[in-house]
């Protein structure tokens, strides 16, 4: 039952943000803007170096708090193969604390780089950052996500649940942004976007 209740009130957070401006994200043929952060393993991940491998698909989530975050990662770990097949890597960003990243790898079994996005110039840069609003932070708080604790630093924030495919030219391809973080692109449609 209290999963069922998580589940409605994280979906709720759809609409935690009508007050502010609202994030767009970036548009199909913008350039990706270069960022670098640390991944779950203290390796320092440059947009720029990882281009130089091929094409990449970068994943906004918002927290291993978040059920249809973790779903969708490790759809995408399930999933991984067939990315690399295609000449592609993946990478996911969120607000999270390091140790909060930990918990996503272990939830998830990501085996691709999970990037802690501090001091938020990341999701920023990409324009999926958003300040939740305080009626629903008291409402997580109520179910035991205390988004500062997750975050550390970076508070309040948290990205649209967004995907971008960028082609090895550095360049937007592929945007799937909804501001419902119960609907995700499937894995099917982001392979076939690379």
């Amino acid at each position: 039952m209290k999963k069922a209740i998580v589940f409605g009130v994280v979906a709720l957070m759809s609409l935690s943000f009508a007050k502010y401006d609202r994030p767009r994200g970036l548009n199909l043929g913008d350039a990706a803007p270069d960022f670098s952060g640390m991944d779950q393993n203290g390796k320092e991940i440059r947009l720029k170096a990882e281009l130089k491998k091929g094409a990449l698909v970068i994943v906004f989530y918002r927290g291993q708090w978040c059920p249809y975050c973790n779903k969708q990662l490790s759809a995408l770990q399930d999933s991984l193969p067939f990315i690399e097949a295609k000449g592609a890597n993946l990478i996911a960003v969120s607000p999270e604390t390091p140790e909060n990243i930990s918990k996503t790898v272990e939830k998830t079994k990501a085996g691709y780089s999970v990037v802690s996005d501090n001091g938020l110039k990341i999701v920023k840069a990409y324009d999926v950052n958003y300040e939740v609003d305080q009626s629903m932070i008291k409402k997580l708080t109520g179910y035991g996500i205390d988004l500062g604790k997750s975050n550390g630093n970076n508070g309040n924030h948290l990205p649209v649940p967004t995907v971008y495919v960028i082609s090895k030219e550095g360049k937007v391809i592929y945007k799937s942004f909804n501001e419902d973080p119960s609907k995700r692109p499937s894995v099917k449609e982001i392979i076939a976007a690379l």
